[in-house]
């Protein structure tokens, strides 16, 4: 019997765990602050070695051949950044393979995939969103960055 209870308090507990995970995944976190990173810090050329070009808006998503859902915030990523296209300064849509980029990974604090940045045209961090993103979301946080008085 005591079996049995243990197992009902383990269920309940994973599914109120299960159910915070979900709700928290694909939401816009805006970053804590806009300032730049640590003088000691070498996120700068990390960014610029993944392709990060200054002066531009850039969505930088991380992701592995290994993760599924990967597919689909390449989807929701690629589709927000074509209706932005037009934009005075359009986003530079860039995927960066976990594997192949582990330092920027560290630097960047992404510990799940998939994992959104939301870079302004200085190269700072401005939101991030882990797990799949909200097409709705995206381009809410994203449309401020391609102005040329709210990059600077």
């Amino acid at each position: 019997m005591i079996a049995i209870e243990i197992l009902v308090v383990m269920l309940v507990l994973a599914t109120g765990v299960g159910i915070l995970v979900r709700r928290n995944e694909g939401r816009v976190r805006a970053a804590a602050t806009a300032n730049p990173p640590e003088p000691e810090s070498n996120r700068a050329a990390l960014l610029a070695a993944a392709g990060v070009v200054p002066g531009r808006p850039t969505v930088l998503h991380f992701s592995a051949d290994w993760c599924g859902p990967c597919a689909a915030a390449r989807r929701v990523v690629a589709s927000v950044v074509g209706e932005l296209e037009s934009a005075e300064l359009p986003p530079l849509d860039l995927e960066v393979d976990i594997d192949a980029y582990p330092e920027l990974s560290r630097e960047l604090n992404v510990l799940s995939l998939p994992t959104t940045f939301g870079l302004d045209s200085r190269g700072l961090e401005r939101f991030r969103i882990s797990g799949v993103p909200k097409a709705a979301d995206l381009r809410t946080s994203l449309t401020p960055l391609t102005v040329t008085d709210s990059a600077e």
